[in-house]
């Protein structure tokens, strides 16, 4: 049964009744299972589990005065980040989760990210805090941060613990950009947000309770939070998470859990798919079972068609369905998910005429004509409900504005779109494009906005 959005997205305002509610009704089922090897070694932990741990570190939090307070989150993958990031949600605190510093290296992204936020405490591992031990030499402007290995809180904390003052419009988390390109930027995401985006992605995936997922991505990464920790959640599924060390050592890792767990969801960026056909061979492909992969999505880097041809014929052996596959698109500032395509239908192929790309428009090639292969990208959204409500296109006669074919952008809309000026923008800088206004139409209802035209210098280009 797909969730209804009037009656399942108001059942919890907050993330934290969320949790508390899952706990209340179904303390001993698994949450999360965590593969330490990333094969067999498990760690798991129940939703009872996770809300007591989760209590303990909101009530050390707001003892500490941290309610509304940045609270910086370095972890490796596992176990320990769910629950600090839960545990300061159940604080009222704001989680800033960031990759955990590595030996002998610098940790200026860190520095960089905690004074952008202003950072107030630090929650993480007694190996990072050990790591960091000569703060006032090596990264002096970390040095007024209050440091806490939550795995060390007294259990009892728990049972001090209150429910803060929070409900969907606050602030839970900032999730920063990578900044390989520049200074972190964060976008700030409330309770809403997430719980909106949430409910859209198992719409569009088509999620039930009796599904399960399989994720390796970062859990510091909007795609690995929000789709491997906070949608499993809202579903009440049980997913299994692994690290992106072990995925990367071993990507065949990655393809054993699906097939040992009959996961139903799991997917990641387009170079993921590549190194399983690269680092498998017909034997290792041959021994898996991958039926029960009902949505392998494929997203956060464009999407090539070579690579879903490639993936696909390699895995036929394995039970891997063509349809299976879901091209989407997403972003931070829409929280997670902006849009996909419809489940059980294979991905849409098309090719485009190079110098149709440059002039605005997008003539569809012929197969097999010169101009270099097909690119994949996200299938239609008919009749679908859109992860953001995007607006469609004006049903107005041509000369109204752009046609069917023009290339051009979409403004979207809805909840699961984060409102600029949350927090305190001296310390976030937070980039969103938003529809700015909806024209009247007939009888006075709002009639959606045209698609804009793109100018010149930002049309993509064909290689």
């Amino acid at each position: 049964m797909i969730p209804n959005p009037t009656t399942e997205a108001s059942f919890a305002p907050t993330i934290v009744d969320l949790l508390r509610q899952r706990a209340a009704y179904r303390p001993h089922d698994r949450a999360f299972t965590f593969l330490v090897d990333g094969e067999h070694e498990e760690l798991n932990i129940t939703y009872a589990e996770l809300d007591r741990k989760a209590r303990a570190v909101g009530a050390w939090l707001m003892d500490r005065g941290m309610t509304g307070k940045r609270a910086l989150l370095l972890y490796p993958s596992g176990l320990d980040f769910t629950a600090a990031f839960m545990g300061c949600l159940y604080g009222g605190a704001i989680a800033v989760p960031a990759y955990p510093p590595r030996k002998n290296r610098s940790i200026e992204r860190i520095e960089a990210i905690a004074a952008d936020a202003d950072a107030a405490v630090a929650l993480t591992t007694r190996d990072v805090v050990d790591r960091l031990n000569n703060l006032d030499t090596t990264a002096p402007s970390l040095g007024h941060i209050t440091w806490q290995v939550d795995s060390e809180l007294e259990p009892a904390w728990a049972d001090r613990w209150d429910r803060p003052d929070i409900d969907g419009d606050t602030l839970a988390f900032l999730q920063y950009t990578s900044g390989s390109t520049g200074t972190p930027k964060g976008v700030m995401l409330s309770h809403e947000n997430l719980l909106h985006n949430s409910l859209r992605i198992m719409q569009a995936f088509e999620i039930t309770r009796s599904q399960s997922g399989v994720f390796w991505l970062p859990s510091f990464h909007d795609m690995g939070l929000v789709g491997g920790i906070l949608v499993p959640l809202y579903g009440g599924k049980f997913n299994v998470l692994m690290s992106p060390v072990a995925f990367l050592q071993k990507p065949l890792r990655w393809l054993q859990a699906i097939s040992r767990y009959r996961a139903t969801i799991s997917g990641g960026p387009n170079f993921a798919y590549e190194l399983c056909v690269r680092k498998t061979t017909p034997e290792q492909r041959a021994a898996l079972d991958l039926s029960s992969w009902s949505l392998a999505f494929n997203g956060a880097e464009p999407v090539r068609a070579e690579t879903i041809n490639a993936f696909c014929e390699a895995f036929a052996v394995s039970g891997f369905r063509r349809e299976a596959f879901y091209p989407c698109y997403g972003l931070a500032e829409s929280t997670l998910m902006v849009t996909g395509g419809m489940k059980f239908e294979p991905p849409v192929i098309r090719s485009f005429d190079a110098v149709s790309i440059e002039t605005g428009g997008a003539v569809v090639r012929p197969d097999n004509a010169s101009g270099g292969p097909p690119a994949g990208g996200q299938r239609p959204r008919t009749r679908r409900p859109g992860c953001a409500d995007r607006r469609s296109p004006d049903p107005r006669p041509a000369a109204a504005g752009p046609r069917g074919g023009d290339l051009g952008e979409w403004p979207e809309r809805g909840p699961g779109l984060l409102a600029p000026g949350r927090g305190d923008a001296r310390h976030v800088q937070c980039h969103a494009r938003r529809a700015r206004s909806a024209r009247p139409g007939p009888g006075g209802g709002q009639m959606a906005a045209q698609p804009r035209p793109l100018p010149p210098h930002r049309r993509p280009r064909l290689l």
